[in-house]
């Protein structure tokens, strides 16, 4: 007898098994599974070596999984490189900062449409991404090295959304960021997830991506040990005491009734 249940949402990205390395050095990853859901910031945090970053590469098509599969919709996109990967929809925005400061704002987010040939799209992104991110729309004419760290880091982001991406992977965005722009970052990504964009985010700031997410994941030596929804994770004295540098984090409910 059918189940009248709701099936959970099918994954736009889907990592599974998969391991990785650079040449001939051992394995970083080491059967690592990573879902990320529509609309959804997924959020992988552990400490340095972790392998959170060779994760990016290989979603992005940057590095070539040694086994296992990479699904984007579904679709087995494995073997795919980078040209291959965008085109599937994913966007990938590196560490530190990318943009080239001596072009205007429009110029570098226009260079993320550049692989798009219609003209009409292109427009429709160029309106999306001003909508969404303020700050681009008003230094359009700017040129970019003249924005601060946090600014530079929206205009990334408003080039990676050209595409239409899918998923778009953020490899440690707070880098170099004071904690007021950090904070206006973060919100940032957010507006993405409610613009129904998924996000994988690889970021340090531990406690900070979790607030911020919706799944987290936690690796340790190239695997997933534990993955729940962000606000379990905070509470879990486990990842408290093993990657956040202290406590765990209170419920603002159960504070409010102490």
């Amino acid at each position: 007898m059918a189940s009248d249940a709701p099936h959970p949402p099918r994954p736009l990205l889907e990592l599974v098994d998969v391991e990785a390395g650079y040449g001939r050095a051992a394995l970083v990853l080491r059967g690592l599974t990573v879902r990320v859901p529509a609309a959804t910031i997924v959020c992988l945090v552990g400490p340095n070596g972790a392998g959170k970053s060779t994760v990016l590469k290989v979603a992005s098509g940057m590095l070539t999984p040694r086994s296992g599969t990479i699904l984007v919709d579904g679709v087995d996109v494995t073997r795919n490189g980078a040209q291959d990967m965008i085109k599937s929809g994913l966007s990938h925005v590196l560490q530190g900062h990318s943009v080239f400061k001596e072009m205007t704002v429009a110029e570098n987010v226009g260079l993320g449409a550049y692989t798009v040939r219609d003209k009409a799209l292109v427009a429709e992104r160029t309106d999306f991404v001003k909508t969404l991110f303020p700050i681009v729309a008003e230094r359009w004419g700017d040129l970019a090295g003249s924005l601060s760290g946090g600014q530079q880091k929206q205009v990334e982001f408003a080039r990676s959304l050209m595409v239409s991406p899918k998923v778009v992977l953020l490899d440690e965005p707070s880098m170099g960021l004071d904690p007021k722009r950090t904070t206006a970052m973060f919100e940032q990504i957010v507006r993405m997830r409610d613009a129904g964009i998924a996000v994988l985010l690889v970021e340090q700031n531990a406690r900070r991506a979790l607030e911020t997410a919706d799944i987290g994941c936690v690796l340790d030596l190239g695997r997933v040990h534990i993955t729940g929804p962000a606000p379990e994770l905070l509470a879990d004295p486990r990842l408290a005491e093993l990657y956040l540098g202290g406590r765990p984090a209170v419920p603002t409910n159960a504070a409010a009734g102490a």
